[in-house]
């Protein structure tokens, strides 16, 4: 197990939330798949950089994106949020405060569109 991956409380919750449609071909484990999924998504990298202990790469892919189409992740999301409603609390509750010359623009200035630009 890396060190990221998911627990046995945390894949307890989520185990039952997953589609689970058999098919001729034996699975790859959906841990070992959801632990790929994270990886990706908290690491940032492209897909073909997944390590082989999360199993192929492809297969990894395909499933976050069946899942996602399906709405798997949001349900897996609603269950964890109603799991600890104190978590709930800080997401988006941050307020940053943007540095003066954060804007970059000078004031008053004209935006032109591409198109005009072509067509003069």
């Amino acid at each position: 197990m890396a060190r990221f991956d998911l627990s046995d409380a945390e894949w307890g919750l989520i185990r039952p939330l997953l589609p689970n449609k058999p098919r001729g071909v034996a699975r790859v484990n959906d841990r070992r798949v959801i632990n790929g999924i994270f990886y990706v998504l908290r690491t940032g990298s492209p897909w073909r950089d997944l390590p082989e202990r999360y199993g192929p790469y492809t297969t990894v892919y395909n499933r976050f994106n069946r899942w996602a189409k399906a709405g798997v992740w949001v349900k897996i999301f609603e269950t964890l949020a109603a799991k600890s409603p104190h978590s709930m609390a800080f997401i988006d509750s941050s307020i940053i405060r943007a540095h003066q010359h954060a804007a970059g623009g000078k004031k008053g200035a004209k935006i032109t569109p591409s198109a005009v630009l072509v067509a003069d």
